[in-house]
């Protein structure tokens, strides 16, 4: 196989044909030659000499070899030349060789977050493979493979069983004795891969995020069937029995159609995506921006394989969701 596109973080994605609503206005950092480029609608600003990027709609940390600095949206537009709000020296790498540094938002002795404080420092005793951030929550991968949670807990996204806060890294009991290879965390959502390539969610429900029976959405269809709108609903298997769910307080293993392993996982502000071991992709929740890849802005709580990849004969090999949008890499088959 040969790449189709180029793979900068986050990476590029293809477009289905039609119309698809515009997304609010994000600003997207993207590999760019010795450095990075910031871009936001039809502005574009080079960041040389910077290795990584962690933005929000507020704030763009960046960081390069031995500092991480963060700087306002606009100023960070205007190509980060001014005085940063916040500035950490970085010690130097102490990784094995040919082994590459943990990723943003991990730093030595703790993470960054793009908005104040900027840096939390981790206890000393934890030791981090991979951490992620949601918008009240955060989820850390522990050189085990044991996933800890916390934060804010009132939508069931710490995976506890409860909707309580947790003010330090706590270990996800439900998950435990199962290994997990990757973590990802949406707006109020969480997900996880174990080492068999088995997908598991928890968390807010409020827009089908987590291929639960949803609600809000099975109200939604209703209302747009008896308009005369739209197409006819999906039936659920067993939807006649099922409950709707709006939190999932504990990890719940989604079974995708044909049972595929999962290799990636990303989440948006409310909807998830995921990558099979053998390249498909599968998007699932709040689609107002197009941001599912189905051509339509539906929203939808079961899983679907983003079809227009297949079509054009390519394979995804990475998924990274903005808060409403959908970034692959792909292959050419």
């Amino acid at each position: 196989m040969s790449p189709h596109l180029p793979c900068p973080s986050p990476w590029a994605v293809p477009v289905p044909p039609g119309p698809v609503p515009r997304s609010p206005r994000c600003l997207t950092p993207v590999a760019a030659g010795a450095g990075l480029e910031v871009r936001s609608a039809e502005l574009r600003r080079p960041l040389p000499g910077w290795t990584e990027a962690l933005p929000s709609e507020t704030h763009l940390v960046l960081r390069g070899p031995a500092v991480a600095r963060a700087w306002p949206r606009a100023a960070a537009l205007r190509g980060a030349t001014e005085p940063p709000a916040w500035s950490r020296d970085l010690p130097p790498e102490t990784q094995a060789p040919g082994s590459a540094a943990s990723p943003l938002p991990l730093l030595p002795g703790g993470f960054a977050a793009p908005r104040p404080p900027f840096f939390t420092p981790l206890p000393g005793e934890v030791r981090a493979r991979r951490l992620v951030l949601g918008h009240e929550h955060v989820l850390m991968l522990g050189e085990a493979g044991e996933v800890y949670t916390w934060g804010g807990g009132r939508h069931g996204q710490l995976g506890h069983g409860t909707l309580e806060s947790e003010q330090q890294p706590r270990v996800v009991e439900a998950l435990g004795g199962v290994p997990m290879t990757a973590v990802a965390a949406g707006g109020w959502h969480s997900a996880s891969i174990s080492e068999a390539g088995d997908l598991y969610l928890w968390g807010w429900n409020e827009s089908g995020q987590l291929a639960l029976p949803c609600k809000a959405l099975a109200e939604e269809q209703a209302q747009a069937q008896d308009a005369g709108e739209g197409a006819p609903c999906q039936e659920r298997p067993g939807a006649e029995a099922a409950a709707f769910i709006s939190i999932q307080a504990l990890p719940a293993l989604l079974d995708l159609p044909r049972q595929p392993q999962v290799s990636r996982v990303s989440c948006g502000s409310r909807h998830t995506a995921a990558v099979t071991r053998g390249g498909e992709l599968y998007t699932w929740g709040w689609g107002k921006y197009g941001q599912l890849g189905h051509g339509d802005s539906a929203s939808s709580d079961q899983p679907r394989p983003v079809r227009y990849l297949a079509a054009q004969g390519l394979r995804a090999q990475e998924v990274v969701c903005g808060p409403w949008t959908t970034y692959v890499c792909v292959l050419e088959a």
